[in-house]
């Protein structure tokens, strides 16, 4: 397959995988609201630079998430294109990512994103899938890491793992993870690129599996003030990753791309407080041990 065919298979691909994943959480939470946004963008010099399709949710369960896809190409700053791995001034790039913020802390929060990339002569996959939950099943985290571990295979999993433990840290605040880690991977290229494609849309395949069976064991479960309080502390360190480190969203920011979608990773609702810990001897202090990597 020709290099502009892998590319569109690549964008038919994740608008499918949106489908899939927007029906499976209609089917969860039956109250769920959704907006859905279609928008265009301008590349650098002004020209038509492709959009996307931002799905923004509110229910019951998912309090607020997002499921995005976007296409964009054109034209983009040669400061920024110069810190990039590809060559020119010129990018294309597809994608899907998405947040889902549940209400009930003992469901949990989950991210993921899969994404092509090409700059002048050079192409390039990245993407992955990570667990942020409230409460200390663990479970839950073995059955996530599970699926991707398996899915991934043993050559590329303990890789992967690695990375999204680093790079899913609030590096401010010393060795502390915004959750229990997944996958992550970022200029993913072997020089086959069909098969570098074949191995990512795999991946992606897998989200469904990995998370929805934990929110099916969970949603009804009792929660307390307690397990809220924290919920909501943990989701004022999951901003601080989102404005201070993820890369996404610089990505987003120096494409021209569209604020509100780049913007909807943030919770609809988190708290801060001064030098905040969990009460000692609580469930939840228990829970704060596991942001630190682990093996699973």
């Amino acid at each position: 397959m020709k290099i502009e065919e892998l590319k569109t298979s690549f964008h038919e691909h994740v608008k499918k995988l949106q489908d899939l994943i927007t029906n499976e959480m209609k089917a969860i939470d039956p109250s769920l609201k959704l907006i859905e946004d279609c928008w265009s963008r301008l590349d650098h010099a002004g020209s038509p630079g492709g959009g996307g399709i931002t799905r923004a949710f509110q229910g019951e369960l998912f309090e607020n998430a997002g499921v995005n896809t976007s296409c964009v190409f054109g034209k983009i700053d040669p400061k920024f294109a110069s810190a990039l791995q590809g060559t020119g001034d010129e990018m294309w790039a597809a994608g899907i990512s998405l947040i889902i913020h549940p209400r009930n802390p003992r469901v949990p929060t989950v991210h993921a994103n899969f994404r092509m990339i090409h700059q002048g002569d050079k192409f390039w996959f990245g993407g992955g899938a990570d667990l942020t939950p409230y409460y200390p099943h663990e479970e839950d985290f073995a059955y996530f890491h599970g699926v991707w571990k398996k899915a991934c295979g043993d050559t590329h999993y303990p890789i992967m793992k690695k990375t999204c433990d680093e790079y899913f840290n609030n590096a401010h605040r010393g060795i502390e993870m915004r959750g229990v880690g997944g996958i992550f991977f970022d200029h993913y290229n072997t020089q086959n690129t069909e098969a570098d494609y074949q191995m990512v849309t795999d991946l992606s395949n897998h989200f469904i599996d990995s998370y929805f069976p934990i929110v099916k064991k969970r949603m009804n479960e009792a929660w307390t003030p307690e397990d809220e309080d924290f919920m909501l502390h943990r989701r004022g360190r999951y901003v601080e990753f989102n404005l201070l480190h993820d890369r996404g969203t610089l990505f987003g920011l120096k494409t021209n791309g569209r604020i509100d979608s780049i913007l909807i990773s943030l919770p609809a609702r988190c708290k801060y407080t001064y030098q905040y810990r969990p009460e000692k001897g609580s469930v939840h202090e228990k829970m704060w041990e596991y942001y630190t990597p682990k093996n699973w």
